[in-house]
């Protein structure tokens, strides 16, 4: 149960935070003795400080699976830290927007000073709430403590996968360690054989970092592209076309261009494709 609570915390967040900026907003507008601003914004916090509450424990029944990831328990323990000090915070500034409320209508002398206190609170816990989003936001950006494991989907996490191997291999290859970057490339396509976009880039990757054109083609050849896929079509096309420059038969690859630019006659990538490829060779 507590897993499945879990994958509603990115929502609850939300929620939360939305409501309370809301309210901290209409405070601020009471003080300037707009009758409607103070009860909207005790309205407001007091549901925010209800989502803050809902997000703490949707959040502490999120962070198993993140926890155990590698290298993020410090940011999570982090993250948590600085939720319950923002759903604490909150729980007292309801407290205050609640007396404040009263006090206005019972119109109490007290109760523009309540308002101020209550403005000021909030700010505060504004600024709890901005710093407990931003540890939020570093846990699953920066270490993707809930990016594809949120839900604990197998597909999920299948693009996890991909997505971290494309991306490591993509720094491999800039940073000049090509064979490192083609494993990483070559690992995923055998393992996703049925990604047609994974395929795709194992393709041209053996081309361009691989130096193995020949091989290119045969990955090419075997791929089974659907008709309707007009995008995966030409970028099939061009990756052949590629190959078959890199082995030295440019008018080979002209004529797979053309043959595709008849098919689509309007494709721009197409025609300046074939244009290099008929440029004179230096």
């Amino acid at each position: 149960m507590s897993n499945a609570l879990g994958a509603f915390h990115p929502q609850v967040v939300h929620f939360a935070i939305a409501l309370v900026f809301a309210g901290v907003a209409f405070r601020l507008l009471s003080l300037a003795r707009l009758a409607f601003a103070g009860p909207a914004a005790t309205t407001l916090i007091l549901l925010g400080t209800l989502a803050s509450w809902a997000a703490a424990y949707t959040g502490t029944a999120a962070h198993g699976p993140v926890e155990r990831i590698p290298g993020v328990r410090a940011q999570v323990i982090e993250h948590e830290k600085w939720g319950q000090r923002t759903r604490n915070l909150f729980a007292v500034i309801s407290l205050i927007e609640l007396a404040a409320l009263v006090t206005a209508r019972r119109q109490s002398p007290r109760a523009h000073a309540l308002s101020v206190i209550a403005a000021v609170a909030g700010l505060a816990g504004l600024a709890a709430m901005y710093e407990t989003a931003q540890h939020g936001g570093a846990l699953v950006y920066s270490y993707a403590g809930g990016v594809g494991i949120r839900t604990g989907a197998v597909d999920d996490v299948n693009r996890l996968f991909v997505a971290g191997a494309y991306q490591q291999a993509l720094q491999d290859r800039q940073a000049g360690r090509s064979d490192q970057a083609m494993q990483l490339v070559e690992l995923a396509a055998a393992r996703f054989p049925s990604n047609l976009e994974l395929q795709l880039v194992a393709a041209e990757w053996t081309t361009d970092v691989k130096r193995d054109p020949a091989s290119a083609l045969q990955r090419l050849e075997a791929l089974q592209i659907p008709s309707a896929d007009t995008r995966s079509r030409v970028r099939a096309g061009l990756a052949r076309a590629g190959a078959l420059v890199a082995q030295g038969n440019r008018d080979g690859a002209k004529a797979v261009v053309q043959t595709l630019l008849a098919e689509f006659p309007n494709n721009r990538q197409l025609e300046r494709r074939l244009a290099e490829l008929a440029a004179p060779q230096p």
